[in-house]
């Protein structure tokens, strides 16, 4: 049987583009009762391209689960099935707790495993990251997501525990995601970068102003996104400037004060 060069072509093409998977993460600000349908439809329209989504700030009381439930009923009537696991909430007493979330195509990714957010340094971390398993293409990787408090709290001295993760599990292939408040140049990051670990973004902000000022409507680099560079084959990252689909970033901050930053890669 021969088999032309465009079969050839076709099918190498197919495979490559399956075996890709793209991550996206994003701060949704009071992620809750307060989104409307309309909000959350836009959100869905956003993020129905990507095949892992994780959200922090999810409201932790009522209305919390439930938007995010919504949101993948939304997903679901976009041309791909979705599944989705939500954190309890985080044990913070000091601070604000929130639950994480994380909605993924269940053709891209399977679930291993149960979820757990971080239980030995929980008193250390205010809202301890939240670890979600996946097998993809066969193969197992680990998402850690996280949502640190704020800059005038100093979030590097939770970051600082975060070196200790990789030892903590180490049979996992770990990639640290979320809002650090903190940028990727910060001293802080310097264990994991010694370990082998480097970050999606470089000097680029990621939350957003109060108001545009020429043009330039991004504020601090705070969203990130932390891989083992010989873990996976990295291909292509991201953000996506949501806000300029509305007439002012007034408008655009109801759906968030951070804009969604994303990876595609292959798994090693």
């Amino acid at each position: 049987m021969k088999v032309s060069l465009s079969s050839l072509f076709f099918f190498l093409f197919t495979t490559l583009l399956f075996s890709q998977t793209k991550i996206l993460s994003w701060n949704i600000e009071n992620f809750g009762k307060s989104k409307s349908e309309t909000q959350l439809n836009f959100i869905a329209n956003t993020i129905k391209d990507y095949d892992i989504i994780t959200i922090q700030e999810v409201v932790a009381g009522y209305g919390g689960a439930q938007s995010v439930a919504k949101l993948v009923e939304m997903l679901n009537q976009k041309g791909s099935k979705w599944d989705y696991q939500i954190s309890n909430p985080t044990s913070s007493s000091a601070y604000k707790t929130e639950r994480y979330a994380f909605i993924w195509k269940t053709n891209k990714a399977k679930l291993k495993g149960n979820t757990w957010l971080e239980k030995k340094y929980n008193l250390e971390i205010d809202r301890e990251p939240y670890f979600v398993t996946f097998e993809i293409d066969k193969k197992s990787i680990t998402l850690v997501t996280f949502h640190a408090i704020t800059k005038s709290k100093q979030p590097e001295t939770e970051i600082k525990y975060f070196k200790f993760l990789p030892a903590e599990y180490p049979n996992l292939n770990l990639i640290f995601i979320g809002d650090f408040n903190c940028p990727q140049s910060h001293t802080v990051f310097n264990p994991l970068k010694k370990m082998g670990y480097t970050s999606i973004l470089q000097n680029q902000k990621t939350s957003l102003k109060q108001k545009c000022q020429t043009n330039n409507c991004l504020a601090s680099e705070f969203d990130n996104m932390f891989y083992k560079i010989n873990s996976i084959n990295y291909i292509n990252s991201g953000i996506l400037p949501f806000y300029k689909k509305f007439n002012s970033l007034k408008e655009a901050r109801k759906i968030s004060d951070h804009i969604p930053i994303w990876i595609e890669f292959s798994m090693k």
